[in-house]
């Protein structure tokens, strides 16, 4: 092996097995989510790209690009590691290809974003569950592709 103590995969593969049964079991229908969103506290976070965050996110959420994930910039989007925390990608929603760019489906960033919380120490995380119409969700957007 390699030696290198800022990669830990079997870390990260104990998170992605410990973690599979919670996530299943966290995963929300499009109206959960909904009464979610509006509990005082909640926080939407929105993982994707900038550039994608601004043509279309659900109204409220937070962006923080997976990319930047690290220590500081999560506790600044998220005030504890107990706040309840709800997470969408692009494969949650179709007929937005600008915006929301499906990925394969093993590559979804709803799993990346699950597991980093978890490595990070977040312990109240809901994921949007089903794959939704852009044009027919009760989910509301804002952002430049909203017309």
């Amino acid at each position: 092996p390699i030696p290198n103590r800022l990669i830990d995969y079997a870390a990260f593969q104990k998170i992605v097995i410990t973690s599979r049964d919670e996530r299943e079991s966290h995963r929300l229908t499009e109206d959960q989510f909904l009464a979610a969103m509006a509990e005082p506290g909640t926080i939407v976070l929105d993982a994707r790209t900038a550039g994608r965050y601004a043509m279309r996110y659900i109204k409220g959420a937070v962006n923080l690009p997976f990319t930047e994930f690290a220590a500081d910039p999560l506790a600044k989007a998220i005030p504890t590691k107990d706040t309840k925390i709800l997470i969408y990608c692009n494969n949650n929603f179709l007929n937005d290809p600008a915006s929301m760019t499906s990925k394969m489906p093993s590559a979804s960033l709803n799993l990346s974003t699950y597991t980093s919380l978890k490595a990070y120490g977040y312990t109240t995380i809901y994921e949007l569950g089903p794959l939704l119409d852009v044009n027919k969700t009760k989910l509301p957007f804002e952002g430049s592709e909203i017309h």
